[in-house]
């Protein structure tokens, strides 16, 4: 077996060290025991677990490394200690939501994303923290802390998948599940330096994941490549026939899909949402939008500015589809229960009372013009470019803004809207050393050009070698 620190095997991503263990030169258990070691040390500065399950990890460990010896293969995560949002169901294993509601309740079953993945091999480590329900805010009346960005435990990891995006970034798992119905998964994937995709709409089953928003919602995996993050959704893609927005789509191999070079893609660069009056990059991440689409043609790809329907469009239909599909969900613990929510998920909970049946078909029809509009802009492109946040990670407030959605329009959000493939990538960092990220969006079910996009400009960039210092 290789001769590493525990440092060093928490730093492989999950495509190395999968060769290791299938060279018979790694053990799960040695890697898992690794990043148990990692937790105990570090997390108590970010608290981006609210449950380890270290016996059950150490299990399929063991498990995993006696199939290997045996020469069965699972596939890519066969071995690989991974994190799980606790909002995505665990059988015998408590799934909180991040929640005073829910704070007892032990799923019977496992969410299919979770099944597919233990069918994989991949060992559990445990579950992360979140917003409650995927919709509020890190607050004191909640019944966890507030989880801690690794590059400056001062400053938010950027939600709902914060307890992902934190404990890759500071190697306490090698993968971790999101989810993204606003930007959730690409949010705090760009704030943490991280990668993540939200897939296509329908492509990774939802089943056994808490709702937030029926129509938009979309699980998807994060890791610190965008190769990993595709070897993760090797094993996730679907049909599940449980859950009635998934897709029968053709499979595809993504993790070759990240290897595959892009000379000759046409990428749209839709700069007018992040240049104009309804908001501005900070400098530093205007500069890195600009070093990423020089890069992108160095690779051969083809970038051109492209006039897409307006930011603010995407954003307002987004949040009213969101906000009344939430109430609906949470409406009858809201009024029996209040109490059990925090304050600020309460209020945008409430907020859904007050929009009518007339306002969310409104919503749902200009949905669907954007979705047309949006697929003749990119017509004679394969990808569309855009920056992933306005700035760096921002600070801690407590109370937080219930309703900060009236600020700055989210540049995450046309593609919940679109239900289009969309991922964050790391562009560099500020001044100060804090995340930047772009983002990189495909045709429906054409997740693979995300990938390889994506990957590619990990490859060109020393961004994947920088880790935060804990």
């Amino acid at each position: 077996m290789t001769d590493l620190t525990t440092s060093d095997l928490t730093t492989l991503g999950i495509a190395e060290a999968g060769r290791l263990m299938a060279r018979g030169e790694l053990t799960s258990t040695a890697l898992t025991e690794a990043f148990l070691a990692r937790i105990d040390t570090v997390d108590r500065s970010l608290s981006s677990y609210v449950t380890v399950t270290a016996d059950v990890a150490l299990n399929a460990a063991r498990q995993a490394d006696m199939e290997m010896k045996g020469g069965l293969r699972r596939g890519p995560l066969h071995g690989i200690p991974i994190g799980l949002k606790d909002i995505y169901e665990t059988a015998g294993i408590k799934t909180t939501g991040h929640s005073h509601l829910k704070i007892d309740y032990v799923p019977a079953i496992d969410a299919e994303t979770v099944r597919r993945l233990k069918a994989g091999g991949a060992v559990i480590l445990g579950k992360l923290g979140t917003h409650e329900f995927a919709n509020g805010a890190m607050t004191s009346d909640q019944p966890f802390p507030p989880v801690r960005n690794p590059w400056s435990t001062a400053l938010q990891p950027g939600g709902s998948s914060s307890g992902s995006g934190a404990a890759i970034a500071a190697a306490l798992c090698m993968g971790a599940m999101g989810s993204d119905t606003g930007g959730s998964i690409r949010n705090p994937a760009g704030y943490c330096a991280t990668a993540g995709i939200k897939p296509t709409y329908g492509l990774v089953s939802r089943c056994g994941i808490f709702p937030l928003s029926f129509s938009l919602d979309t699980a998807g995996p994060m890791a610190w490549t965008t190769e990993d993050c595709a070897l993760m959704l090797d094993v996730l893609a679907g049909y599940d026939p449980n859950d009635q927005a998934s897709a029968r789509a053709p499979k595809v191999d993504y993790g070759a899909a990240a290897q595959r070079p892009i000379k000759g893609m046409r990428i749209a660069l839709a700069r007018s949402w992040y240049e104009g009056p309804k908001g501005r990059l900070s400098d530093d991440m205007a500069a890195g939008m600009e070093e990423a689409v020089r890069v992108m043609r160095d690779l051969g790809a083809t970038v051109e500015e492209v006039i897409f329907p307006d930011i603010r469009d995407y954003h307002i239909c987004g949040r009213v589809i969101i906000t009344t599909e939430a109430h609906a969900i949470h409406r009858r613990d809201v009024i029996e229960r209040p109490e059990k929510f925090g304050y600020t998920t309460r209020r945008r909970f409430q907020l859904g009372a007050f929009l009518s049946a007339e306002q969310y078909l409104s919503a749902l029809r200009f949905r669907r013009k954007l979705q047309q509009e949006t697929r003749e802009a990119m017509r004679g492109y394969d990808l569309v470019m855009t920056a992933n946040q306005w700035g760096p990670p921002e600070g801690f407030e407590d109370p937080a803004p219930i309703f900060h959605f009236l600020g700055k329009p989210s540049l995450s959000m046309p593609f919940n809207v679109t239900g289009q493939p969309a991922a964050a990538v790391c562009c560099g960092f500020d001044a100060q050393g804090l995340p930047l990220a772009f983002q990189l969006a495909g045709r429906a079910f054409d997740d693979a050009s995300v990938l390889a996009a994506g990957s590619a400009y990990e490859r060109a960039t020393p961004w994947r070698s920088h880790r935060p210092k804990l």
